[in-house]
């Protein structure tokens, strides 16, 4: 009986395998968790903890090109029995990506190589279509395809009311509806499960997503608790996780977001506010900021008339200035990247005469 696990399952596709094929002596592996600098890998020889290489610790310029959760990497799999060692980070077909939180300016993977991105929303205190603008946004901008995921569907006096809300905030996204009680509380789920496919559980602390993994696990795996005196969950999940599923699809857990920084969403803020881009390209003036200032402000007149909400509005410009504001940063950053390889070029130099 062979013993060599199927990466497929996994999610390793042919362009992973064909990239891989430049590295010569190392074994692709998919981050399966992260603790501190140790990795949990899995590869077609088994599962066993990684760590990054001194090269690569040395030559890494931002937090982002650390492996994440969901990632494939190279490494010299330590065939006597010690912990791999990771030489490289194949490039993502798609990455969650948001401001680390704190005042930091740098980028935090949330979860890498995902096809489907659920954004968890709970019908109860949680409730906020400002937040969901923002997940939204970020979730369009990560290459994998955003479906929002309402949970929590027994504590909701009015679903109705509910579902045309978030419909008018998430334009061409799929809603899930679900509920922990009744046998068929999670069947729209499973669609999107299919083998190989990798789904991301974003969302606030305690909005159920441990109690959704879970079921579809069909076993009390994560940790869950209940609700707080104000109606509102508590955090359960403390570290990102991928975990395969029976239905062969895998999906990875992630601890609640406290803070959910812009980090260059502008494509996907455009394409979640793109009734808001469509009345802006009949104002009279091309960078309009629809602030009252410029004369036939297209969209000012669309509130005027009712046509769009200024809650809205006020949520587009403030997503679009924190992801400027962010820009400026990253120009910086490269900047900062930009020296630091001068320097080391310099020292490489020097180190030779």
């Amino acid at each position: 009986m062979s013993n060599v696990i199927d990466m497929k399952q996994y999610g390793l596709t042919e362009t992973f395998e064909k990239t891989a094929e430049r590295y010569e002596n190392l074994t692709i592996a998919r981050v399966l968790s992260q603790e501190k600098g140790s990795y949990r890998l899995l590869s077609s020889q088994g599962e066993k903890w990684g760590e990054i290489s001194g090269r690569f610790h040395y030559e890494v310029q931002a937090k982002s090109e650390y492996p994440a959760v969901g990632d494939f990497v190279m490494a010299d799999w330590n065939k006597s029995g010690g912990n791999a060692v990771i030489h490289h980070v194949l490039p993502r077909k798609s990455s969650f990506i948001r401001k680390a939180a704190g005042e930091k300016k740098e980028e935090q993977v949330v979860a890498a190589n995902i096809d489907t991105v659920f954004l968890c929303m709970a019908l109860n205190n949680d409730f906020n279509l400002r937040r969901l603008e923002r997940y939204v946004s970020i979730a369009w901008n990560s290459g994998a395809t955003p479906v929002v995921v309402l949970t929590k569907a027994d504590l909701c006096d009015d679903l109705e009311s509910k579902l045309q809300e978030v419909s008018s905030v998430a334009a061409g996204v799929d809603i899930l509806v679900t509920s922990a009680v009744g046998q068929d509380g999670y069947k729209q789920i499973y669609p999107y499960l299919g083998e190989g496919n990798t789904i991301a559980c974003i969302g606030s602390s305690g909005v159920g997503k441990s109690t959704l993994i879970n079921c579809l696990l069909g076993e009390g795996r994560l940790e869950t608790n209940g609700l707080r005196n104000d109606d509102k969950g508590r955090h359960t999940t403390t570290h990102r996780e991928l975990i395969l599923l029976p239905s062969g699809g895998m999906v990875i857990d992630t601890p609640g977001m406290r803070e959910l920084g812009m980090w260059d969403a502008g494509d996907g803020i455009d394409q979640t506010f793109s009734d808001i881009e469509k009345l802006a390209k009949s104002c009279r003036f091309r960078d309009c900021s629809h602030a009252g200032k410029e004369p036939g402000c297209a969209v000012l007149e669309a509130v005027e008339r009712g046509e769009l909400s200024l809650d809205r509005l006020r949520s587009y410009q403030k997503l679009m200035n924190e992801n400027h504001y962010m820009e400026d940063a990253q120009g910086y950053l490269a900047e900062k990247k930009q020296k630091f390889k001068n320097i080391s070029k310099i020292n490489k130099k020097n180190r030779k005469r």
